[in-house]
This record gives C-alpha cells, structure tokens and sequence, in this order.
C-alpha cells in the first residue's frame, strides 16, 4: 500500500513538473473578418455571459484602429484580495482590437501569464479559482476561430520570478510615485490630477475598494511625443492587448510596477536595442 502511495505522489509530482515546465504565452490571438465597431459590441456581449464586466474601453495611442475593452468580475476581485501586494494589479482582464487590412485581430492578454507573474509562487493558493478564470476568459476568442499563442514565451516557473536581464527589476520592485496623508487624499488627488491633464492622459478604467483602501486607474498614455503614439510602433502594436499601463492606490501610497518589468513582461522578445529606445516610458 505505501509503495502504491509513493508511486502515486511521484506521478503527480512529475504532472506538476512538467506542467511547470510548458511555455505560456503573453497573447492569445484570433484574425476575423469584420469592423472593430460591430465586433466590440460581441465581445462585450461575450464577456457580460461569461459573468464578467467591462469597466472602461478605449483607443489605443488615439486610434480607431487600435481598440481595448478592460473587464473584471467578482470572483477575480474576491481572489486578488489574497495578494496584499499589488494584488488588485491582475484583478482587471483585457482584450484587444487591431484592424489588419481587410481583418481584425482579436487578442486576449493571457489571463494564467499575468496571474502567474504577478502573483508567483502563492499562485497555488488560489490555483483552482484562477485557472477557472482563465478559461471563462478564453471562451471569449474560442466561438471566432482557433486561437494562436503569440508573443513569446515563458514557463510558470520563469514567470514566478521574472525579470528581464541581470539587475532589471522584479515584480517587487515598483516605483513608488506619491505619498499622501490618508487613503482618501490621494484618491482625491489623483482624480483631480488625470482630470486636469488634457489630452496627454485618459482615465480607462478605476477600480475602487474603500474598504480595503486600494484603487487601480488604467490610464492611456497619450501623448504625442513620450506616450502610445512614440512608443508601440517601436516596441509593437500588435501587444497593444497590454495597455493602458496602471497605476495602484494601496493605503496612503501609489505605485506602478517599475516600466523594465512590466514593458518586458508583455513584449518578452523585445531585443536590448530596442528597449533602449523607450528607456524613458512611462516616465
């Protein structure tokens, strides 16, 4: 009986091993024929089946070619709660819409690659929940086609501790932006500053739990010279399932994750030549 046991708890160890083991990809993508306006209006119906929620929509770098819906749902905010820090960060899903010639490209940031770089090794805590997560959210693109991983590629167990060179910085390591007296300071004046700043910023979405004093705003980096505009045709549009870039309000203080994780994260292919270029973002 003991034998039959260990032979057992070895076959699932050696399960989970290689499981750990398969490459993830940052996106999952679909090319159909259609407008951006006619599809959005499916997928929102989509995700409202799905039990999910769009909080905010917006075009990409300006462009009505370039389109993200941002949703969330109950359950993924109830499991973020789990992950004190910067948690509320994987707590918001995004699909994209780029028109490619006649076509549009559906894409999904993929839910279990951000699930398990941002929450890494306490993944399991929740594993059951999140994987559930993420299939609801792939239905989404599975009824237009088959879609394709692409993007690039890491492991659970790479994405557990990623960064993307010796000395770059890791999940833990945000920019701390602000400080404030109290958690309703600096909610207050983070709206009134997104407000007040024209053109060159869009507020996507804010997510906002006062009992837990976090809020998380999206936000559209447009300007002209430093924002989406200079950056993506660099880096790649086609990523652009990634955007806006967030911000997060825990308590009297508001960070982001350092723009060397979060820009290789999502674009790990990225050559050292071309990150250089965007060194600046999201300044």
């Amino acid at each position: 009986m003991k034998k039959q046991l260990l032979m057992i708890a070895l076959m699932i160890s050696l399960g989970l091993s290689s499981w750990a083991q398969e490459e993830l990809a940052p996106y999952l993508g679909v090319q159909i024929p259609g407008d951006i306006s006619s599809l959005s209006e499916q997928i929102q119906d989509l995700i409202s089946n799905e039990g999910f929620h769009v909080i905010g929509q917006y075009q990409v770098a300006d462009r009505d070619d370039l389109l993200v819906l941002c949703f969330t749902r109950e359950d993924l905010k109830k499991v973020c709660e789990d992950f004190e820090d910067r948690g509320a960060l994987a707590s918001v899903l995004k699909v994209a819409l780029r028109k490619v010639n006649d076509s549009v490209e559906l894409s999904l940031l993929h839910p279990n690659y951000m699930f398990y770089a941002y929450f890494g090794d306490d993944y399991k805590i929740q594993a059951p929940a999140l994987k559930k997560i993420d299939q609801d959210a792939k239905k989404l693109i599975k009824g237009f086609g088959e879609a394709q991983p692409f993007g690039g590629g890491l492991t659970a167990d790479d994405l557990e501790k990623y960064h993307y060179k010796v000395m770059m910085p890791y999940f833990d390591d945000p920019v701390e932006l602000e400080e404030y007296a109290s958690f309703e300071e600096g909610l207050k004046y983070i709206q009134d500053k997104i407000s007040e700043s024209g053109d060159d910023i869009k507020l996507v979405y804010q997510l906002i739990d006062e009992r837990r004093q976090t809020a998380v705003f999206g936000i559209g980096l447009l300007n002209v010279e430093l924002g989406e505009p200079s950056f993506l045709p660099i880096i790649g549009e086609r990523h652009i399932a990634a955007m806006p870039y967030d911000i997060i309000l825990q308590g009297n203080t508001v960070t982001m994750l350092h723009g060397k994780y979060r820009f290789a994260l999502y674009w790990p292919e990225l050559t050292m030549g071309t990150f250089m270029k965007i060194m600046s973002t999201p300044g």
